[in-house]
């Protein structure tokens, strides 16, 4: 089923209207806000450059002082009827909007845009932490790709929308003020369709101390490693498109030459890239949280980022040009593809990110999460601004500010990946699986999504481990024959992913015993473990006798086991189809068409070995 199916299902749709709707009326309100001040008062320059940078404080300052209470509302909380508290207080600030359009009270706007922070600041942790109880595992990139892809969408329409009536002569408040108030009469309705979503953790005890309890959620954020550098890695997001976006005005009048036509249309081409990037995550992960995408993602942000400043590095000869001359100046269609292209890979790098959060944390304290997620957001985003302004006060103009930034995502990227080289296995596998093979997969609802299991697998080729790792969508400890495990550069590979090397008991005993060890201990805590019970390689297609390690390990600690098969493996990159004659090595099949086949758990006790081995040989049928 396409991600695209989500939107007709009420698990999904409403919301996804509801927070579309919320992000186009904030930016729609916003921009309106900023071409009253800036061009229908009659400020002067210094008055205006007062309010325009007093907005973005303004807005922002709210997640730093109420994202800890938004997080304990969100958990302590049915969600639902929370959204519809936001959605009916966002109706209330479009209304004091329209007074202060309608009087030119710019004091006024400012509290309103407050007030829009605030609204923001609530709905943050809900927006993301509802997900995973609306939806499906192998829907969640795939939802996540849709919010965003949305998010993007209506904050631009928004901005356009709040610009061009602002500008109506004679009628700009009216019709700014009506537009706001009727998208957030219609977000409110739509939020009345949301089905129930409820607390996750009603025993909290609620505070509202916000210091107190900001320190609290960031030491929570920061509990899991993993957890708190994808969180990081959001926050550079956050950084690297607020610069981006800052710039991008001074860099469409300064390097491109263009009106204000033209910054309409770079923004336009970054909102489509992230959104486009966004929903092919589905696609490119297989419907899992494929982290593999993360290093793909910021390796696109660094190249097309640095070729935006050797796209156009210099100051434009014309000015004034409105998008269409643009388009047929030389070398405008580069600097559009590489604009698009860094919205692109944006959206491989982020969407991942906020996925594997939600996958990865613990249920109760998502809510919590989020928002200590969006209060080192918000840190960056000042960071963002101040280094911009710090930047362009030294006199580089915007071309360099870009890559430099390009160029600083490096070295955050390697700072992240190196603290979490999951992110990077991630991204090994992926490439060499989808390089080598065409995958499809059936029956992974079979596999349990928490608590231990005994995942039991035929073995047809050295890559079987690296297959099934990147097609499961929960993490699995592999037993894996010590020599495939001390193989050059999959070792990484697997250490990482905590495979367990595995020996026979005449070639050492010692590991054969700590494989055993750590496989129950694996076991013990909650994990998944994968094993190959014929103990090597098939040399001849077919299945061989499953050996009696499985019943070793259920005696120690009887869990269930799940049966699986790969389909068409023989003969392809990596088997040993050759392997019986000596005089001719015959050509392998690149890019096989293979299966992953997930059958039912069988109980512990039901669990002997030829009774796996049948069920294997069952699953293992032909291929669709």
């Amino acid at each position: 089923m396409s991600q695209f199916a989500l939107l007709g299902s009420r698990r999904f749709a409403p919301f996804f209207w509801t927070q579309a709707l919320g992000a186009f009326n904030d930016n729609a309100f916003r921009n309106a806000m900023v071409m009253l001040v800036a061009f229908q008062m009659s400020l002067d320059d210094r008055t205006v450059s007062l309010y325009t940078s007093l907005a973005p404080a303004l807005f922002i300052l709210p997640f730093f002082l109420f994202s800890a209470t938004a997080g304990q509302l969100a958990e302590k909380y049915e969600k639902t009827r929370i959204i519809r508290f936001v959605k009916l207080f966002e109706i209330g600030a479009m209304l004091l909007a329209a007074v202060g359009f309608y009087t030119h009270h710019v004091s006024l706007l400012l509290v309103v845009l407050f007030l829009m922070g605030l609204h923001s600041t609530v709905f943050g942790p809900i927006k993301y932490a509802i997900l995973p109880q609306a939806l499906k595992p192998q829907e969640l990139v795939g939802g996540n790709g849709l919010v965003e892809m949305g998010t993007q969408l209506a904050m631009l329409v928004g901005m356009i929308a709040g610009n061009a009536l602002m500008l109506i002569h004679g009628a700009g408040p009216v019709a700014a003020s009506a537009l706001t108030i009727l998208v957030a009469l219609v977000g409110y309705a739509a939020s009345r369709q949301i089905p129930s979503a409820a607390a996750t953790a009603p025993e909290l005890r609620f505070s509202w101390n916000p210091y107190t309890e900001t320190a609290k959620v960031l030491k929570l954020t920061r509990a899991d490693r993993a957890v708190f550098n994808a969180v990081l890695g959001i926050s550079w997001f956050w950084f690297f498109g607020t610069v981006l976006i800052s710039q991008l005005p001074n860099y469409t009048r300064l390097n491109l030459g263009g009106d204000g036509s033209v910054n309409t249309l770079v923004l336009t081409l970054f909102s489509i890239g992230t959104g486009v990037g966004s929903l092919l995550c589905e696609r490119m992960s297989g419907r899992r949280v494929e982290v593999g995408l993360v290093p793909l993602g910021a390796f696109g942000l660094t190249v097309f980022g640095v070729d935006l400043y050797f796209a156009k590095s210099g100051l434009a000869a014309m000015h004034g040009l409105d998008w269409t001359a643009f388009l047929q100046m030389p070398g405008s269609w580069r600097i559009a593809l590489d604009l698009t292209l860094v919205g692109m890979f944006a959206g491989f790098y982020v969407v991942p990110l906020f996925a594997f959060v939600q996958s990865r944390a613990p249920r109760e304290q998502l809510s919590r999460i989020i928002a200590g997620n969006n209060i080192l957001n918000a840190l960056l985003i000042c960071l963002a601004s101040g280094f911009g302004l710090g930047l362009s006060a030294l006199g580089l103009p915007p071309s360099q500010i870009f890559l430099i930034t390009a160029l600083l995502n490096v070295a955050v990227a390697v700072y992240i990946f190196t603290l979490v080289p999951e992110f990077i296995m991630r991204f090994i596998t992926w490439v060499l699986v989808n390089t080598l093979y065409r995958v499809r997969v059936d029956g992974t609802q079979h596999i349990p999504e928490e608590g231990p299991a005994l995942l039991v697998c035929n073995h047809v080729s050295f890559m079987d481990p690296l297959l099934l790792m990147a097609n499961l969508r929960r993490p699995a400890r592999f037993v894996m024959y010590y020599k495939i495990f001390n193989i050059p550069l999959l070792n990484f590979v697997f250490r990482t992913a905590k495979a367990i090397p595995i020996a026979g008991q005449k070639e050492d005993p010692e590991v054969l015993r700590k494989a055993f060890d750590d496989v129950d201990a694996a076991l013990a805590d909650g994990e998944l473990v994968c094993i190959f019970p014929e103990g090597g390689l098939t040399k001849d297609g077919d299945i061989a006798t499953f050996r009696p390690g499985v019943a070793h390990i259920l005696e120690r600690r009887p869990v269930p086991v799940v049966p699986m098969a790969l389909r068409g493996l023989w003969g392809s990159v990596w088997s040993r189809r050759d392997s019986m004659l000596r005089r001719a090595r015959l050509p392998r099949r690149f890019r096989a068409r293979v299966e992953v086949v997930v059958g039912e758990p069988v109980a512990p006790a039901e669990a002997r070995p030829s009774a796996l081995e049948a069920r294997v040989r069952e699953l293992r049928g032909e291929m669709a």
